[in-house]
């Protein structure tokens, strides 16, 4: 336990220490903490679908029909017909053959990941991919190599380098990076495929329900959905419920059905959480509204916050502001919400030294009004004499 104390000591030391905030409620893009109000940036509830009539009303009909709980594995008596539904539906957005559930991300990609490679084999990962993806390698005991972030060239020497010594190659990636709200090269990594003879995984949790024509996710959108063996994704972001998912071959979903072991060993998601997903699908086909919106708006922010002269990144609806500084990013945090708004500082060793930064994951309510209104609280706080 002295290990334990002392590490905390040397969080706390060094400003790095995580504390959780009971905010009191969170709807429609914004969040309660105690008696006072903030728009809410930190959310990931993108198309602002969680709080949805017709996904509530989803949710409370399955309580009545099946009660509150799976109460068993996919494997005893806890898959329903709306399990199977909904991965039906998932394969068809996903251009896929079949798909399957998951109860998290994190779950996700640590079970397909330590299941599909084992010892002898070889990751290659781009290193900014998510802890989820690098736990998974950890457990499979696969050789891992990382290359440098969205660097196919990088790529392209490990590979040339280190692929002939191994049985089977991995190349995974995120498709929008969720701390630069950048998009992966697919493109370009899907054409080393043939010439180095390795399989394609990619996590879709920040592209799904935003990027291409059906809001399939960034694979549909760069038109490589062929070259991907397998795509990841999440229902807790942009489709605004829980849960996970991988569209892949029948093949693929038979062998992690018996093989993935946090698939294996979990209670099925409830009825609930399993109906909120199959709304949350016909709504991103009737309301496209929302992603085109919100990709409008995103783009208008980013490109006035880089006129005013600040270092953004990302391409996508997350939008970072690097100030550099960490004791200088926390103090912008803190007077932004003094003026209402709830951004949280992101610093090492989340993000590299010297790229601490404020991380604006915008949401459909987030409206041009409010994002005029926060460019001119940030350049009054910052001091710019553009303002």
């Amino acid at each position: 336990m002295e290990g334990i104390e002392k590490s905390l000591e040397d969080r706390k030391e060094k400003n790095l220490f995580r504390i959780l905030r009971p905010a009191r409620i969170r709807k429609e893009g914004k969040i309660f903490f105690k008696d006072k109000e903030y728009i809410d940036f930190s959310s990931n509830d993108y198309l602002g679908l969680s709080g949805h009539s017709k996904i509530k009303e989803a949710a409370k009909n399955a309580v009545e029909a099946f009660g509150a709980s799976s109460s068993a594995s996919r494997l005893l008596s806890g898959s329903l017909d709306l399990h199977h539904q909904l991965e039906n539906e998932i394969a068809l957005l996903k251009g896929k053959e079949s798909a399957l559930v998951f109860n998290s991300g994190y779950q996700a990609n640590v079970g397909i990941i330590s299941a599909i490679c084992g010892r002898g084999d070889v990751v290659f990962s781009d290193r900014l991919n998510h802890a989820s993806i690098l736990d998974g390698v950890s457990l499979s005991g696969a050789k891992l190599f990382r290359f440098k972030h969205n660097d196919t060239s990088h790529l392209e020497e490990l590979l040339n380098d280190q692929r002939r010594k191994f049985k089977k190659a991995l190349v995974i990636s995120e498709t929008v990076f969720s701390m630069d709200g950048d998009k992966c090269p697919l493109k370009k990594i899907a054409k080393l495929k043939d010439k180095y003879k390795f399989s394609i995984m990619v996590d879709e949790a920040h592209a799904t329900g935003i990027f291409g024509k059906k809001g399939s996710g960034l694979v549909e959108e760069e038109l490589v959905t062929d070259s991907i063996d397998l795509i990841m994704g999440t229902f807790s972001k942009a489709l605004g419920s829980f849960g996970a998912y991988v569209a892949c071959s029948k093949e693929l979903r038979d062998y992690l059905i018996n093989f993935s072991r946090s698939f294996i060993y979990s209670t099925a998601l409830p009825p609930a959480v399993i109906s909120s997903n199959l709304a949350s699908l016909i709504l991103l086909k009737e309301e496209s509204f929302r992603r085109t919106e919100l990709l409008k708006n995103s783009h208008y922010f980013r490109r006035e916050l880089k006129k005013k002269g600040f270092n953004i990144k990302g391409k996508s609806q997350i939008v970072p502001l690097i100030v550099g500084n960490s004791e200088n990013t926390v103090q912008l945090s803190q007077e932004l919400q003094e003026r209402g708004y709830w951004v949280l500082p992101i610093r090492p060793p989340t993000v590299p030294l010297g790229e601490s930064r404020l991380r604006f994951s915008l949401t459909h309510y987030h409206t041009k009004e409010i994002l005029k209104k926060l460019i001119k609280d940030i350049c009054q706080i910052l001091g710019s004499t553009q303002s």
